[in-house]
């Protein structure tokens, strides 16, 4: 509407220009008519002049048309700012609207289902300083002995990797790797019975001739060499006689041989001080309750576990699921592995990433649902590799939840989860594999699914219920 006024102010102003300049012009005739008539100026002298006057009319014109021209384009750009602005700051308030409709439904989320990451950290160092000072004894007693040797201890585990699902009675797994003492060696044999995709394998423990370490002024027994009534002359105890079945390392007396040297030794720890401890009952490991005077208890479950090669594949001397295999088979084990991914991914994740919040977050969102840990853990350690680590900051915690629910969802849909740690090519650097991962097909964790379509359905069906709790329950 202001531009057809504006152009139809113009249109009125050059008609009265040029009217008005017509009249004025037709009076200069009569009037150069009557001077020439006179002998006044010559005709060439006045056609300059009216030359001139035509083009003053035509500049008076175009410096009106001009000034109302440049008011326009005034106004119509600060109307063009001020919309501008105006959308601006609109997008701000919705975007900070809905940056606070999402903080506040992680605010929400982290009250129903207890998000507040307990203090992990400071349970897992208070947790290291026992092993290592339980380590230390063990050496000082058993360092001329034909027992394991025990090596550092290493955590494992959602505690030790900081995202525990439970809010209390938090479980510190530690792995203790065993090594042969002097005069042994640990070789590894696959068990007949195979169940993927844990391997499951034997340690046959053999003799090894010590004759040849002879040092000065002390002479080593040689099992191999050294006759029967010698050694017990001695009263020196083979490893085959004490932890072992036949051949083979036995995890259940290992067990019982480190739980009967923890009781023994409590007292001479710094830790007896401030802590009571007991060791409650397992078969396979060393589970321990420690509880302050003040009432707050941790639980300490030490599993034993011999390394395949120089790689951070292990086998476990703790079965995961029932039905227990036989005490000398040992079950692989990823544990390591996956504790040094996730130290990998939090160096390379920015402050406050929202990685281990999500796993809580879902392992509590899963509960029920007949779906594992693992199969939660390996989604999300799949999606750690998929989505660069600037996408895991706090404010993409409930995008990242979605991701996970709905990467599990395709999975159950196409029966197949694939094994992490098997032929995959996104794996980083600093985890060390056996070849034989590195260029083995991937497994598929669901293959019970793919196996019993019944299964299927009925998984699908919990699944389902559990999102639309997810979704629809607030």
């Amino acid at each position: 509407m202001v531009i057809l006024l504006l152009i139809w102010l113009v249109q009125w102003i050059y008609h009265y220009i040029n009217e008005y300049l017509d009249k004025d012009v037709n009076q200069q005739r009569t009037q150069l008519l009557q001077e020439l008539a006179q002998g006044g100026p010559t005709l060439e002298q006045r056609s300059w002049g009216a030359v001139l006057w035509t083009a003053l009319r035509k500049w008076l014109f175009w410096v009106v048309a001009g000034t109302l021209m440049l008011l326009l384009a005034h106004r119509w750009l600060r109307k063009s700012i001020c919309e501008e602005e105006n959308s601006r700051d609109s997008e701000n308030e919705e975007s900070e609207e809905e940056n606070r409709a999402e903080m506040n439904m992680i605010y929400i989320f982290s009250r129903r289902f207890h998000l507040s990451v307990p203090k992990l950290a400071s349970g897992r160092r208070a947790v290291q300083e026992l092993l290592s000072d339980l380590l230390q004894v063990s050496h000082s007693l058993f360092s001329d002995s034909f027992f394991p040797v025990l090596e550092p201890a290493i955590g494992v585990g959602s505690a030790c990797e900081g995202w525990s699902p439970q809010k209390e009675d938090v479980v510190y797994c530690m792995f203790v790797p065993l090594k042969p003492p002097h005069g042994y060696a640990f070789h590894l044999e696959p068990d007949i019975m195979r169940e993927m995709p844990q391997m499951r394998m034997r340690v046959r423990v053999e003799l090894v001739c010590t004759c040849t370490r002879e040092q000065p002024n002390q002479k080593i027994l040689c099992f191999l060499h050294n006759s029967a009534e010698e050694l017990k002359r001695n009263q020196v105890a083979s490893l085959l006689h004490t932890l072992c079945t036949g051949p083979y390392l036995d995890g259940e007396k290992i067990a019982l041989w480190f739980q009967t040297f923890v009781i023994s030794a409590w007292s001479v720890l710094p830790q007896s001080h401030y802590y009571s401890m007991k060791v409650l009952p397992s078969c396979r490991s060393c589970k321990m309750k420690l509880m302050k005077a003040s009432g707050r208890s941790f639980f300490v479950e030490v599993v034993f576990s011999v390394q395949q090669g120089d790689s951070d594949i292990f086998l476990s001397s703790q079965p995961t699921e029932a039905p227990f295999p036989p005490s000398t088979t040992w079950l692989e084990s990823y544990a390591v592995a996956e504790a040094k991914f996730f130290r990998h991914v939090s160096m390379q994740a920015p402050p406050h990433s929202c990685h281990l919040k999500c796993l809580r977050l879902c392992a509590r969102l899963l509960e029920g649902s007949g779906l594992s840990i693992y199969a939660l853990k390996t989604t999300v350690m799949h999606l750690l590799t998929l989505i660069p680590p600037s996408e895991w900051q706090h404010k993409y915690l409930l995008m990242r939840v979605d991701d996970t629910m709905h990467y599990l969802r395709c999975c159950l849909e196409e029966k197949c989860l694939k094994h992490f740690f098997f032929g995959n090519e996104d794996m980083p650097e600093e985890i060390s594999l056996p070849p034989a991962f590195q260029e083995a097909q991937p497994l598929n964790l669901f293959q019970h699914l793919a196996d019993d379509p019944a299964a299927q359905t009925e998984a699908l069906k919990k699944f389902d219920k559990l999102q639309y709790y997810l979704y629809f329950g607030f």
